[in-house]
């Protein structure tokens, strides 16, 4: 069978694509991907979903606006319109990114196909092609995950990948799951007019955000759309024009059904690892199926770097966003063009985001989290909850939602971890993102810089001066 060598072989078109740098002009590049160019983001993922989030905001502030002397009426939510704007302008960016990779770059050929590994460096394309690398990176993603129960395969069962893509808005929506693509796309359809019921097998939702915003969100969702914990789902069968999704506790005891005209499953996401045999290739898994990687992102086999062969994103990292994603491929890039320099990723200050309603945010520790590692050093914490109600702005919004929460090294003043939930959560986090990378105290950020009058960003301010640290 006759082998194509290349010096860069880069499986997945995401975060992925951008290694093919000006280095790469004069040497031969393989880009594999049996999925749709682009990449989970841009095509499926936190670009479409907030082009869709934010028309679901507008319609959504109809009613709030009457508690502040407004009268605002939704009249008619054109889905079909808002989903041929989005894709519109998604599927061309798609489709020019594969024709520049494809047909406009003579270094670059580009593998429309899956691919799994036959060895360390070795690959063999579903079209029965064997692709060999000098320099093999791994950036293949994740997809949802799918319950195997009755009724799984029925079409009107979608994922985030097919939900956008709807020929019209549903009147009913079923949301399986509680995570930050369930809480999304609930808010989302909600907004937009649709009766939501968000399942969930646990209480609350969003269990993994710091313990007082999964508790407030939990209550905060469940004022807007229906919520049902502790159910979960048993298997769906069609009813009538929709289906009826039928659920049970955790002891197996028949606990309800819902019917909808849909059902949308976000339970949560899977590295593709199992899709390219990485036991061919000796190379490590870590214990939830993700590629095994050092600190400089080179894969493991037997724990030690396997020369060459490198990943980044879902494939190897826990956290699942776009911006770890493109953080570990500006590292990659860095490595595969100077060997003899190695960089290794950062992962200690990552923030997230959930476009839901209302908007949360965070970044580092946990109460939780931060008390347990506190007593382990022996060192004690201090933290603080500012609402955004008690601030100027917060009076504006008549916010009774909105808050702050703020975990510091009370000796040190140093600030371990931020949470955020209500309007514009994921801005206002951002300066508490940076005082963390930079080591900046709180008092320090507090005094050392003016503030705003009267905008949102008091509301932060106000969280650093009540916390209890000792002045630096």
């Amino acid at each position: 069978m006759a082998v194509t060598y290349y010096d860069l072989a880069i499986i997945g078109s995401g975060s992925g694509n951008s290694l093919i740098t000006p280095y790469w002009d004069n040497r031969k590049v393989a880009l594999i991907d049996g999925g749709t160019f682009g990449g989970t983001c841009l095509n499926v993922g936190c670009i479409p979903t907030k082009m869709f989030v934010y028309p679901s905001e507008l319609a959504a502030s109809a009613g709030q606006a009457g508690r502040l002397g407004v009268d605002l009426s939704l009249d008619r939510v054109h889905w079909q319109q808002m989903r041929d704007r989005i894709f519109g302008r998604i599927d061309a960016i798609s489709e020019a990114g594969r024709r520049y990779r494809d047909v406009e770059l003579d270094n670059v050929t580009l593998y429309q196909d899956y691919a799994r590994f036959t060895g360390p460096k070795t690959l063999l394309t579903a079209a029965g092609e064997t692709v060999e690398a000098g320099q093999i990176v791994i950036a293949a993603g994740s997809r949802a995950a799918l319950p195997q129960v009755p009724g799984i395969g029925l079409p009107q069962v979608h994922t985030s990948d097919t939900v956008m893509r709807l020929a019209e808005l549903p009147e009913r929506v079923l949301v399986v799951g509680g995570g930050f693509v369930a809480a999304e796309f609930a808010a989302m359809f909600s907004g937009l007019g649709a009766r939501v019921t968000q399942v969930n097998r646990s209480a609350p939702l969003l269990k993994s955000e710091d313990a007082l915003v999964s508790e407030r969100f939990s209550e905060a969702a469940a004022r807007s759309w229906d919520v049902r914990l502790g159910w979960n789902l048993a298997g769906i069968e069609e009813h009538g024009g929709g289906v009826r999704a039928l659920f049970d506790t955790a002891q197996g005891a028949a606990a309800g059904s819902v019917e909808a005209d849909i059902v949308l499953v976000a339970i949560g996401r899977v590295p593709n690892t199992d899709t390219l045999d990485p036991a061919a290739a000796g190379f490590d898994l870590e214990p939830d199926g993700r590629l095994a990687v050092d600190g400089y992102q080179r894969v493991l086999s037997d724990s030690r770097p396997v020369d060459g062969v490198w990943a980044l994103g879902d494939i190897s990292n826990r956290f699942q966003l776009k911006h770890v994603a493109n953080h570990e491929a500006r590292v990659v890039a860095h490595n595969l063009e100077h060997p003899e320099d190695l960089r290794a990723s950062d992962h200690r200050f990552v923030p997230s985001a959930v476009f839901t309603r209302p908007q949360i945010a965070s970044v580092g520790l946990t109460e939780q989290a931060a008390r347990a590692d506190a007593a382990a050093r022996g060192v004690d914490i201090a933290t603080a909850v500012q609402d955004y109600g008690s601030t100027a702005y917060g009076w504006a919004m008549e916010d009774t939602e909105g808050f702050v929460k703020l975990v510091a090294e009370k000796a040190s003043g140093r600030l371990l971890g931020a949470h955020i939930m209500g309007h514009e959560a994921a801005t206002l986090i951002q300066p508490l993102i940076q005082a963390m990378a930079f080591g900046l105290d709180v008092r320090s950020m507090a005094r050392g810089q003016y503030w705003i009058h009267p905008a949102l960003t008091e509301v932060v301010e106000n969280a650093l001066l009540s916390l209890d640290v000792e002045a630096p």
